[in-house]
């Protein structure tokens, strides 16, 4: 892990996705993302609910959303796609990983976001994909 000075986030921790993972399990890089046709280098996770939740309802599976309290077991950055990039500093709390992040518990129930506003942000980031702005840096 990180030296304490060096530590960007106390947590706690989360990943939202529509994977079904057990307590125990560790979430990896070199798999498949959540929201594009690729492998991911990284692992990509946030300190707050709110980004967490949108995680969730943005992954392009049709199985359950669920957001999972992880817990990182190496390094961890900022994740340049969405800090400084889109918004000044890291207000999302959002970071990436290529070590392992270990599940530590699922949260049994959270407040989605209206349908509305998903479909709000599908319609946008489907626009960004149209003009080849939704890039991530990876």
């Amino acid at each position: 892990m990180n030296d304490k000075q060096d530590i960007l986030d106390n947590g706690p921790f989360f990943h939202g996705t529509k994977a079904e993972l057990k307590i125990g399990d560790l979430l990896e890089a070199q798999n498949l993302s959540n929201y594009q046709d690729k492998k991911s280098n990284y692992i990509y996770f946030t300190a707050t609910l709110e980004a967490a939740k949108w995680g969730a309802e943005l992954a392009t599976s049709e199985s359950k959303e669920r957001i999972y309290i992880v817990e990182p077991l190496g390094d961890m950055e900022n994740d340049p796609n969405l800090t400084d990039k889109k918004f000044p500093g890291n207000p999302t709390r959002s970071y990436r990983s290529k070590s392992p992040l270990k599940i530590v518990a699922e949260l049994s129930s959270w407040e989605r976001h209206s349908d509305e506003e998903i479909n709000h942000m599908l319609t946008s980031l489907k626009k960004l994909r149209e003009q080849g702005k939704a890039v991530i840096y990876d």
